[in-house]
């Protein structure tokens, strides 16, 4: 009776352990990756990246003091997407939403920045229905966090 009870306690705390082993890993590996990827863009330690936020597989950072902003998404098959914006030579941040055809489906969310110098526009993307494996389940959380991080940039861009 003691062995047999040994015995399942023993598989139970192996079933749950592995899965937990394997989620820290994971976590600990994408931390170091973003923590390498910070440092690659201070620009030798000038832009200290405070302000982070991170969700669905997507990093925003940002150095409210000296104006940098970086974005990083981890939802590509083959390496991590990032982007790295002075916003001392930005003029303005806006949400630029696209749409499907007729239906009020969103298919892509990007973050339009407007240059002072040459009044150049890029678009960053923050959301494309593509890498929504679960069919627009992250698109509400997303579109809340670009909205969010807008008015942060834009904030930061003024002050």
């Amino acid at each position: 009776m003691d062995t047999s009870v040994t015995i399942i306690g023993l598989f139970i705390t192996i079933l749950i352990g592995i899965p937990l082993f394997y989620v820290m890993r994971s976590n600990s590996i994408n931390n170091n990756k973003i923590k390498e990827i910070k440092n690659k863009y201070s620009q030798n330690n000038r832009l200290k990246f405070e302000l982070t936020e991170t969700q669905n597989k997507k990093v925003l950072a940002l150095d409210e003091k000296n104006k940098g902003f970086l974005f990083m998404d981890f939802n590509s098959k083959e390496k991590e997407i990032v982007y790295f914006i002075d916003l001392n030579t930005v003029e303005s941040c806006k949400l630029s939403i696209t749409a499907e055809g007729n239906s009020n489906t969103i298919v892509k969310i990007e973050f339009e920045f407007q240059y002072k110098k040459d009044k150049k526009t890029e678009l960053i993307p923050f959301y494309k229905i593509e890498n929504d494996q679960i069919n627009q389940i992250c698109l509400h959380e997303d579109h809340q966090l670009a909205k969010k991080w807008r008015e942060i940039i834009q904030e930061c861009i003024s002050n």
